[in-house]
């Protein structure tokens, strides 16, 4: 091999940027051989064209070549033909030398391309599991899940490079929605349910990715909103065997498809992001229990002691009322009394509460419950009021029923959690009211609002069917000052 040969194959191996590399080739190529011109096309597994280099600096083919003789060789690898470089321009015929160096360069630009790939790839993985390591320490420090989901959806995409991330999660019965979204203007995204047949279902079921090559070229779209975009990646969130749901990147019509080892490491980071989630959720399952330990202790607490000391109290209390004969001062003693009384029957009335936990309690001991977890995820007490003539009916649950009844706890649960989830809320007011043929719940907050909310739509969609299941409707909106929010729920009494 000639000294000039030589020098050009190490200047287009030296380097790992592709675009660098190509323009040092075809620089190359023109040196060694004479010719007015050269280009180099690298083509994707598709045989899309990837990367385009020539010596006038054009990034795409298309322009017409010098006339005379031309030579055009494959770029070829171990893993195939990667694209062609071709010459022209010269005014005479290339000797057998001539053909064999530039062969030399070809072969030189497959291994540089292979080089530049392997090292694309590299710097791709070390992003991806920066992303997931950062995922998972989010996800295990206590953050709550629906803001971790809204940043798998935000990081996920970014490092992929896609324009939109969704997260598809479990709906309404068998129904699997898209409750996450992040990228382009995605509002039309949210709330779509994907069709039993679709892609998103074939992924849960295999618990593999897939790659589409393009939207925009399918024959038939079964959620036509995906129209807009060209290539995808589909991964699904798998922990311990449980599908929990698939995430779905999108890029443009004229992006760069997936590769496999996008769809690869994908995967992996979702299988990661699963098993936190499920962590997650499993810690915060244990908080509930702890918590409903502590009301446990201090019930016991209540009635083990408080409730005898009060009793030793009043006994005190009988025994100096009796040996006193001033009127005032046994007037003031039974005046004492009645409260320690009262005192008493309100302690019984929290233990009951703190020790009840079941479906069968009063509808307002439910709420009372809920209000009291609520607390964990709003961090402050919310407010709560049963008002309404049934208020106080003590056959309230009968009149409502067992169908009813739970449909009402499920909607103040969900109304408290929604409160939760709206960023800079300092105050929820809950407002259930009773009347001999409806029943209307109304949770209102200070916070930024439906708009400003990573709700799910999968959530008030379940109250919507609770609500219509009874003849009712089901509303959220902003408060009636346009500031916060304000979930309206109604039923009718059958």
């Amino acid at each position: 091999m000639s000294s000039p040969v030589l020098d050009a194959v190490l200047a287009v191996t030296s380097h790992l940027d592709t675009r660098d590399m190509l323009r040092s080739l075809v620089d190359a190529a023109v040196e060694l051989t004479g010719a007015d011109y050269a280009a180099i096309a690298v083509l994707e597994p598709s045989g899309e064209v990837e990367t385009f280099v020539d010596t006038d600096g054009n990034q795409a083919p298309g322009r017409d070549r010098p006339g005379g003789v031309g030579l055009e060789v494959p770029v070829r690898g171990q893993e195939g033909s990667y694209g062609t470089l071709s010459l022209a321009g010269r005014d005479r015929p290339f000797t057998a030398e001539e053909t064999h160096q530039v062969r030399l360069l070809a072969g030189a630009a497959a291994i540089a391309v292979q080089n530049a790939r392997l090292y694309d790839a590299a710097r791709t993985r070390e992003r991806w599991l920066a992303v997931g390591q950062e995922i998972t320490t989010d996800l295990l420090s206590g953050t709550d899940v629906e803001e971790s989901l809204a940043l798998i959806a935000a990081r996920v995409r970014q490092v992929a490079r896609a324009d939109t991330a969704v997260i598809v999660l479990p709906g309404v019965g068998e129904d699997w929605v898209i409750e996450f979204a992040d990228g382009d203007p995605v509002g039309d995204l949210i709330g779509i349910v994907m069709p039993p047949a679709g892609r998103a279902m074939s992924v849960l079921a295999e618990q593999h990715g897939i790659i589409v090559d393009s939207f925009a070229r399918a024959r038939t779209l079964r959620v036509p909103e995906f129209g807009r975009y060209g290539p995808s990646l589909y991964a699904p969130l798998v922990a311990a065997g449980r599908s929990l749901g698939v995430f779905i990147l999108l890029r443009h019509k004229d992006a760069p498809e997936f590769t496999e080892n996008e769809l690869a490491i994908a995967e992996s980071i979702a299988r990661q992001a699963a098993l936190a989630l499920t962590l997650a959720e499993s810690r915060q399952a244990e908080d509930l229990a702890a918590l409903l330990a502590e009301r446990g202790r201090i019930a016991r607490d209540l009635h083990d002691l408080a409730i005898q000391q009060l009793f030793a109290t009043e006994l005190q209390l009988r025994s100096a009322a009796q040996a006193t004969a001033d009127p005032a001062a046994q007037a003031a003693f039974e005046s004492a009394l009645a409260g320690v009384d009262e005192a008493v029957v309100q302690i019984r009335s929290i233990v009951r509460t703190l020790r009840t936990d079941g479906q069968d309690s009063p509808l307002r001991v439910r709420l009372e419950r809920e209000q009291s977890l609520a607390r964990i995820g709003l961090r402050f007490a919310p407010t709560l009021r049963v008002e309404g003539p049934l208020a106080d009916d003590p056959d309230l649950e009968e009149r409502l029923g067992a169908e009813l009844t739970d449909d009402v706890v499920a909607v103040v649960r969900e109304g408290f959690a929604n409160a939760a989830r709206h960023a800079g809320a300092t105050a929820v007011d809950v407002c259930v009211h009773v009347t001999g043929e409806q029943l209307t719940v109304q949770v209102r907050d200070d916070g930024t609002g439906p708009e400003g909310t990573r709700s799910r739509r999968s959530g008030l969609a379940n109250l919507t069917a609770r609500a219509e299941a009874h003849g009712g409707t089901c509303t959220l909106g902003p408060g009636p000052d346009g500031r916060g929010s304000e979930l309206l729920w109604t039923a009718y009494r059958s």
